[in-house]
């Protein structure tokens, strides 16, 4: 490339960074008219708001937040109102229990993190609507989230009930299912316990069906359908009624294959199942029974997975079940591999086409009763499909129809129906911490449960000073007297505040919805804004977030819809999920050393450059490695593209960004590559393929260098298009080309078409394999063409002298292979 007086070695990006942000804010460019715009070219670019922890951002925030803020600056700049809000889930266990460990209260620590998050958001230079921020434990926020539980309380949806559930010891609190891994807290990883405890419930359970059918229409990884549509767990069967012999109580159960009824030769009862203890034939079995239950507790109290057994185990209680279509009498075992949490906690054991029963069976030396044709059972069970055989009036038919035809008989008897079962349970939302917001609900010894009125909100949080859980399972807010006590709203009697706190998943559930509505203190959400702006147009977020987060801001959405107060029940129609960010191919963790804390790499090499090396790693979905020495690759391509606008904005002057470059002096090669990269460019921001937006631009820039085509519209173009990736350092390109204006506001570059395809192509020439030399023909230029080409080029001759070509190896428009003798 020719030298010039303004080419730089690189450019400070330190004080670069620091003068935008600070034109930025002076020109408050990110701020957003919600209440006018918006009506037509639109966007609601959404992505999961942080959770604000002591230790401040790291570096999967930083990836997930410059993916959607690149996003959102190249939409801008086609034209579109970019809403792209910030806020802070500021409630929950978590901050609680940090507060503990460092003697501080939450609400101190809380104010202290969200103040560095702020800071931390503001130094990456994103365009985040800070006018419209929220932080969940702010009253005029959480005053809110309590209106919604009330909505739903009047509406039966918020119910209280006594059930079994889980116990973090730990954490000092109960959890919902969705909450666990395996059997231990996913916060601490402590053992949890069964409690039976009366507890506040969302009944989710009751929009499963649209929950799953809903997914159906999403534009959303399959990935993350896959894990919502799991964890609903929706199953078509039968409940069959067996009946027990001398006994006038009866065992259902639900199962999805009632054509294997026939093969039914035993039943097994979870060990938590009412039955159990009351079908003992005799003391001795009572006895048994009562220690093998205790025994399986144990187990699974010291197993993170269930019970892990070569063996399946269980205890016969002396009675025994019949049969609902042959009066045949199946023995009745507690058993350890049944669940009491799916379908009624009974099952009918099939041997020969359940693996588990047939492993039971085997251990207990019990029939084995083939019904469906296709396997041996006499050495594995075969769950497939096939005939059916020794069944009866269905003998013959196909397992299938089987299935229809034999519940059909048990609902005409009585003693079955066709039902849908799910697996998930309603939505626990009951905590027994400090750091939440108050369920809205006042208990009277006359009224019973009475919401707290809408006009009395917020139930403001305390000030507690003593604020730490215990074992008793009460909320500490019941030491405060004063607030504990209050009159009850309906008959003025005394009573009780409920004294639990919501679970912060409530919070998150609707926050999206607030946004556009930050200013009004008389509703959560404004109607107009909400049909301006919603649903959301692009949601960005993590899938371990698919069974909690989004299945109950779906559940909420759904239930708002259905009480009139949203035009929609799907409240994201775009999903993406963003990709990990590993260290050196290894998990980040404290314990091994290897966090990448974005400060530190922010004040080595500035925001731009740290931003575009995470877009560079690979693809926005997936992820990629980390590694320190990697991240000089985009800084030097900055310096680079300095020194390109420098030279342009010295060197001739050439068209505007957005129309086609054809300054004389830019060689046709280059100019394709420019039209080709801008294509390439914008196609793979709509397609969130960052990274190879950028490969686009550095293998562009390279070919403008090889060529030396200087050019001020081109630098242009480059420039818009770096914009999104590297904002700071666009606007500061921007300014030495002469522009006195916002990049953000410039005109998004188009290409012609006409330069789209090359009329000449460059051809590798090989030798025996190996690269010798290239030679330029006509775009679809044919073999011989091109060998021709290849014998007249000067440099390819000197590994030709005085040998003959004995055969060509052609790749049309890239290669040719001359095997020479």
């Amino acid at each position: 490339m020719t030298d010039t007086t303004t080419e730089t070695t690189g450019y400070d990006a330190t004080s670069v960074e620091e003068r935008w942000q600070q034109r930025w804010h002076e020109d408050r460019l990110w701020e957003l008219d919600v209440a006018t715009l918006g009506r037509d070219a639109k966007f609601y670019n959404l992505v999961e708001f942080p959770y604000p922890s002591a230790e401040g951002l790291h570096v999967g925030h930083v990836f997930t937040y410059a993916g959607a803020d690149t996003t959102g600056r190249y939409l801008r700049m086609q034209g579109k109102s970019v809403f792209q809000p910030i806020g802070f889930d500021s409630f929950g266990i978590h901050t609680e229990n940090y507060a503990l460990k460092v003697d501080k209260h939450p609400k101190a620590l809380t104010a202290q993190t969200i103040a560095r998050y702020r800071e931390q958001l503001e130094r990456l230079g994103i365009a985040w609507n800070w006018d419209q921020e929220v932080s969940t434990n702010d009253p005029d926020y959480y005053r809110w989230t309590q209106w919604i539980f009330v909505q739903l309380f009047k509406a039966g949806l918020a119910v209280q009930k006594e059930a079994p559930v889980v116990w973090c010891p730990t954490c000092l609190t109960v959890l919902a299912f969705e909450q666990l891994e395996g059997d231990q807290c996913e916060r601490c990883g402590t053992q949890v316990e069964d409690r039976v405890m009366l507890q506040w419930y969302l009944k989710i359970t009751e929009f499963a069906d649209r929950l799953v059918d809903g997914l159906n229409d999403l534009d959303w990884p399959d990935v993350s359908k896959h894990l919502q549509r799991d964890w609903i767990g929706r199953s078509y069967g039968a409940d069959i009624t067996f009946g027990i012999d001398g006994r006038d109580d009866t065992i259902g159960v639900f199962t999805t294959r009632p054509d294997t009824l026939f093969g039914a030769t035993f039943m097994a009862l979870a060990v938590e199942h009412p039955l159990v203890a009351e079908l003992a034939a005799d003391e001795a079995t009572a006895a048994a029974i009562d220690e093998f239950v205790h025994e399986v507790r144990r187990q699974r109290a010291a197993t993170a997975e269930g019970p892990v057994q070569t063996d399946r185990r269980g205890v016969f209680t002396g009675s025994y079940a019949i049969h609902p279509l042959t009066g045949a009498r199946l023995p009745v075992y507690a058993a350890d591999y049944v669940l009491v949490e799916y379908g009624s906690g009974a099952i009918m054991g099939v041997p020969a086409h359940d693996q588990r029963d047939w492993d039971f069976a085997m251990h207990f030396g019990l029939d084995i009763v083939e019904v469906v044709d296709g396997g041996d059972p006499s050495t594995e069970a075969y769950p497939g499909e096939g005939p059916l055989v020794n069944s009866g009036d269905f003998t013959g038919i196909a397992s299938q129809e089987g299935r229809a035809a034999i519940t059909a008989r048990l609902a005409e008897e009585g003693k079955g129906e066709a039902v849908t079962r799910f697996r998930m349970h309603d939505w626990l939302i009951s905590r027994q911490r400090y750091w939440g917001p108050p369920i809205p609900i006042i208990y009277c010894e006359a009224c019973g449960p009475v919401p707290v009125p809408e006009e009395d909100l917020p139930v403001l949080l305390p000030p507690l000073a003593d604020f730490r859980p215990d074992d008793s399972g009460v909320s500490p807010l019941a030491r405060d007297a004063a607030w504990y006590h209050v009159p009850c709203p309906g008959c003025g009697r005394p009573a009780r505040r409920e004294t639990d706190v919501s679970d912060t998943f409530l919070d998150s559930a609707w926050y999206y919805l607030r946004y556009p509505s930050t200013e009004f203190d008389d509703r959560p959400f404004d109607p107009a804004r909400t049909r301006r702006w919603l649903p959301v147009a692009s949601y960005i977020g993590g899938n371990e977030h698919a069974v909690l987060h989004l299945l109950y801001s779906r559940f909420l959405a759904m239930v708002l819809q259905e009480l009139g107060h949203l035009h929609f029940e799907e409240p994201f129609a775009r999903f993406r999920a963003h990709g990990l960010i590993v260290k050196d191919g290894a998990k980040m963790s404290k314990s091994r050393g290897n966090v990448v804390i974005p400060d530190e790499y922010i004040a080595q090499w500035g925001a731009d450059t740290f931003r575009m090396y995470l877009m560079f790693l690979g693809p926005f979905e997936e992820g990629g490695d980390f590694r320190d020495a990697g991240i000089s690759g985009p800084r030097r391509f900055l310096d680079r593209v300095w020194d390109y606008v420098g030279q342009a904005a010295g060197g001739p002057a050439g068209p505007g960004a957005s129309a086609a470059p054809a300054e004389p002096i830019v060689a046709r090669e280059a100019l394709v590559k420019y039209h080709q990269t801008v294509k390439k460019v914008t196609g793979d921001l709509e397609s969130l393929n960052y990274n190879t937006a950028i490969a686009a631009m550095m293998e562009l820039l390279n070919t403008l260098r090889e060529h030396e085509a200087v050019s001020l519209g081109v630098a242009e173009g480059l420039v818009v298009m770096l914009a999104p990736f590297a904002p700071h350092f666009a606007e500061e390109c921007w300014e030495r080309l002469g522009h006195t204006t916002s990049v953000m506001d410039a005109a998004w570059p188009g290409w012609d078409e006409q330069f789209l395809v090359q009329d000449r192509v460059e051809v590798v020439v090989q030798v025996n394999g190996k690269t010798r030399s290239r030679v330029t023909v006509p775009a679809g230029a044919d073999e011989e063409a091109v060998g021709r080409a290849a014998l007249a080029d000067e440099a390819t001759r000197r590994f030709l002298d005085g040998k003959t070509v004995r055969k060509r190896i052609y790749v049309p428009g890239r290669l040719i292979n001359l095997v020479v003798g």
